[in-house]
């Protein structure tokens, strides 16, 4: 695995070999010098700029060849509803609003859908093709390597707005604003400083006490989404949504409140993409195209942390990346169900990085088990805590850089301690219904690399003991096979869903 030198040497051959731009900050990093993530925030602990090293160039963004982007749909279709489907699920799919699938089918209730049931989805209203200016890097948009020096408490307490000030219960434990922003950044490896300029753009929550008493301080209004953690939830979940189907081409035009599509210039990068649809999802046509303008959103970004493209971590993901060799996450001779194929490594938006796994019986709901989640390959555990484990698997202690693992529902009882290093084998803990959304005790697991939820049914194949992931076209529906075995992923146990190592 990479050391910490490697990992700085690389990054100085990155600088050399960068376009430049004058009068900018490069984000130098020394790893061997990176304060632990878990040190306390305190105001008189201030944030540390990045600086850049002298004389060496720096990022500026580049002209990107067009990428193929999906035919736009120009006529009325039928559909037919799939099990599992809502009305919005098909409204994100046919680029339309939900409100203009219950209005032209006249649905008096969108819950009551049924399968098989065959709905009008209108032809969408298309305008010019959208903007191509590049707003952030993709490393801005996710957890990615030069997010380590960067410390939320510390940026926050130093400014003089109502963020540093703000208290929230979540999960019945009090959390300030700064706390909320590192959460929700662990949680969907969504960059915290693209969060925190976010919240400064739709509310100026960071550098003013204006409007303290709005409970919808990202603008996302919606009934169940009212404080500062919900709102974040819901734009990190955009962010990647957009990020991540522009990077599988599977997205040709953003839909805006007001029902107007605009094609997605195919010149823009994952980065630009995550955060031309999240605004999607909150402005008219005419508003939308002035958050994502230089005068917009950008120029909040620049006013907290300078010029965003300074923070180009590249690539992202080595052309030749190779997924390092995985066991199964269970001990051996014991026997697991697979109960869930490709699916979002958090929350729905993000890449379908996630497999799911159950110990037997694996049909009684959320049931305390005695099994055990054990470590998939040897590494230092970065993260433990409200049902997520999180190990690195490069040597160094952040979930930021190289490979990174997610174990999630492990129960709090004999979970593992972050600072553990642990062998493959070494246990984890139990498998549980703690974190998250869950109906049955089971392990959800996924695959990061440099903060990029890396996809478990596309080109880098999730494999554990030789097993190789495979999706089928719907979240959590897929097969394993080693050879000529195969499995197929049920959410109960079946003759075809046993595995063990």
């Amino acid at each position: 695995m990479a050391t910490s030198r490697q990992f700085f040497l690389s990054f100085l051959v990155l600088l050399v070999s960068a376009c430049t731009k004058q009068a900018h900050t490069a984000p130098y990093i020394n790893f061997s010098k990176v304060e632990s993530d878990s040190k306390p925030e305190t105001t008189a602990d201030p944030y540390i700029p990045p600086t850049r090293i002298p004389d060496q160039p720096i990022y500026t963004p580049t002209p990107s060849a067009p990428k193929p982007l999906p035919t736009l749909r120009t006529e009325d279709i039928t559909y037919t509803v799939q099990w599992g489907d809502s009305i919005r699920s098909i409204a994100y799919q046919y680029n339309l609003l939900p409100q203009q699938i219950i209005n032209v089918n006249g649905i008096t209730n969108p819950s009551l859908i049924y399968t098989g049931q065959e709905l009008l989805l209108p032809a969408p209203e298309i305008r010019d093709t959208g903007p191509g200016f590049k707003l952030i890097p993709d490393s801005e948009l996710v957890n990615s390597p030069y997010t380590i020096r960067f410390r939320p408490g510390s940026f926050i307490n130093n400014q003089s707005g109502y963020l540093k000030d703000y208290q929230e219960e979540v999960d019945g434990e009090s959390h300030t604003g700064s706390e909320i922003v590192q959460r929700i950044s662990d949680d969907y490896s969504i960059n915290p400083r693209l969060l925190i300029a976010l919240i400064e753009h739709q509310s100026q929550w960071v550098t003013t006490k204006s409007n303290k008493n709005n409970p919808y301080p990202l603008s996302h209004k919606e009934a169940g989404y009212e404080g500062l953690y919900r709102q974040l939830k819901w734009a990190a979940d955009e962010l990647n949504r957009g990020y991540y189907l522009w990077k599988v081409k599977g997205i040709g035009t953003w839909t805006l409140t007001d029902g107007i599509n605009v094609p997605i210039n195919a010149t823009i990068n994952a980065g630009t993409a995550g955060v031309q649809h999240l605004f999607s999802r909150l402005l008219p046509y005419k508003n939308w195209l002035a958050a994502v303008s230089e005068e917009g959103f950008f120029s909040t970004y620049s006013g907290l942390f300078g010029y965003p493209f300074d923070y180009t971590y590249s690539p992202l993901l080595p052309e030749d990346l190779t997924q390092p060799q995985l066991q199964l996450p269970f001990e051996d001779g014991v026997t697991w169900l697979f109960t869930g194929g490709p699916h979002g490594g958090w929350d729905t938006g993000s890449a379908w990085a996630a497999l799911d796994f159950a110990p037997l019986p694996g049909d009684v709901g959320c049931s305390t088990s005695n099994a055990w989640v054990v470590a998939v390959a040897d590494g230092i555990i970065v993260r433990s805590g409200h049902g997520a484990v999180v190990q690195s698997l490069d040597g160094d202690p952040y979930g930021q850089t190289g490979w990174s693992i997610l174990y999630m529902h492990i129960e709090t009882r004999d979970r593992v301690e972050v600072g553990s290093r642990l062998k493959a084998g070494d246990r984890i803990g139990h498998p549980s219904c703690e974190g998250g959304i869950s109906t049955g005790t089971h392990l959800h697991i996924a695959r990061r690399y440099n903060g990029e939820w890396i996809p478990a049914d596309q080109d880098i194949s999730f494999i554990m003991d030789g097993w190789v992931s495979q999706g089928l076209g719907y979240a959590y529906q897929g097969i394993m096979t080693r050879g000529e075995q195969v499995i197929q992923a049920e959410d109960t146990k079946t003759d075809y869903n046993q595995i063990q190592r």
